[in-house]
């Protein structure tokens, strides 16, 4: 039997909960009982004065960039569209259907005021979270890095020389005119040699710090001294410089090129034979459990390659999560003299893995495999005397030193080759 034709009715008020119509099983609703984000005003707080107009609340704030990167949404007005239509985010923000949300250009006014700062410090506390919880393994760190577009197009750029020439020039008319305007007269002051004139203000010489008590001697003073000036430097060290020389007599675009649009961008080719674009690049460090959390994050130009960050990230997971991950895997990019020299440390001890299958491992016992056993058994006992001093070099499984290609020994090295049957 066909039925009746549905008609339209979509003005009629209708009383209904938005608490019943998200499912019970939904991500959002296991997400707002899992994480509290109690504690963002807290981290907020400073950045608002105590009078004015009252802003959106930083809970909400923080919730829309977490549906901004579950949804895959880059734009600001999107995400508020795609919040206005879907039940499950205005549950999640603690909008009712009634309820208007947020501007857009609100949220980019919100993201200028929190800063890098209170990001940085969200993220430290998302992972704090999750490492109380035991979802951080701690044992594998994985690296790598993505290309990320910037909101800027190849006819933005032009010669850095330009820019450069134009921005001293500004400088030098600022300066000159702040030269040539006369100066505006002072008021006058209280004349001293009157009777009833204030006493003028005495202005006390600078003078360093009172030190506290501290009942030591003299040399014992000396020895710490001089321990202090020989404290481990860590963020210097370990911290990028932005004129940085290029490696090898490369000449960077970046050196020659600068985008008018974003000047901290760089140029650079996309993966896959795609076309030449002005962005950044995502370098990540996710912890080896099931759970791959990230555990460090840091952006950078394009034209910073992606093994150049490794140890640093490395070095910042290990201090400031308190952890001593074992292998640090990463694709041939990361497998570079540095970073494979450096990283074995005695307290850390990690191994570069590759995605080709190769891995850096002390050990001289051939690969179990049936398949290859054959072929490397002889290897195997011709090459056992290296042992004491380096690691065997293993087809297909390890590779050790600078190089990211397996080597086997020499041929002058093995015996000769046994006498066939027939010669026999």
């Amino acid at each position: 039997m066909l039925g009746p034709l549905k008609r339209r009715c979509l003005d009629r008020s209708v009383l209904v909960s938005l608490e019943a119509l998200v499912p019970r099983e939904h991500f959002y609703r296991q997400l707002e009982a899992k994480l509290d984000l109690g504690f963002v005003r807290e981290l907020a707080h400073s950045r608002y004065e105590a009078i004015g107009r009252p802003s959106i609340d930083p809970v909400v704030f923080f919730k829309l960039q977490l549906i901004m990167f579950f949804e895959g949404i880059r734009s600001e007005r999107r995400l508020i569209e795609a919040a206005r239509l879907n039940l499950a985010h205005r549950w999640y923000l603690g909008y009712h259907l009634d309820e208007p949300l947020p501007e857009h250009s609100r949220l980019s006014r919100i993201r200028d005021r929190l800063g890098v700062e209170i990001f940085h410090r969200f993220f430290e506390r998302i992972v704090e979270l999750c490492q109380a919880a035991g979802l951080i393994w701690g044992k594998e760190v994985i690296f790598d890095a993505t290309q990320v577009r910037a909101n800027a197009s190849l006819d933005s750029l032009v010669p850095r020389f330009y820019v450069r020439a134009k921005q001293h020039v500004e400088e030098l008319f600022v300066t000159g005119s702040a030269e040539a305007a006369p100066a505006e007269p002072e008021p006058p002051g209280p004349n001293l040699a009157d009777a009833g004139a204030l006493e003028a203000p005495r202005l006390e010489p600078e003078s360093e710090p009172t030190p506290l008590p501290w009942r030591s001697t003299a040399e014992e003073q000396a020895q710490l001294a001089a321990a202090n000036q020989a404290t481990w430097k860590l963020l210097e060290q370990h911290r990028l410089d932005p004129e940085r020389q290029a490696a090898h007599g490369y000449q960077r675009q970046s050196a020659l090129l600068v985008s008018r649009t974003d000047p901290e961008a760089a140029l650079m080719r996309l993966k896959g034979g795609g076309p030449m674009a002005v962005g950044y690049r995502d370098h990540y460090a996710v912890d080896g459990g099931k759970a791959r959390i990230i555990l460090e994050a840091l952006v950078t130009p394009a034209d910073v390659m992606e093994n150049t960050p490794m140890l640093d990230l490395l070095w910042r997971v290990r201090f400031r999560w308190q952890l001593r991950p074992k292998r640090a895997i990463g694709d041939t990019t990361y497998g570079t003299l540095d970073n494979i020299g450096r990283s074995k440390t005695p307290a850390s001890a990690p191994t570069c893995h590759c995605r080709t299958g190769m891995r850096a491992r002390p050990t001289s016992a051939p690969p179990a495999s049936p398949t290859m056993r054959s072929r490397t058994c002889t290897t195997a006992r011709r090459a056992s005397h290296c042992v004491a001093t380096e690691p065997t070099i293993w087809r297909k499984w390890t590779c050790t030193g600078p190089t990211r290609r397996p080597v086997m020994p020499a041929r002058s090295r093995l015996p000769a080759r046994p006498a066939t049957r027939a010669a026999r």
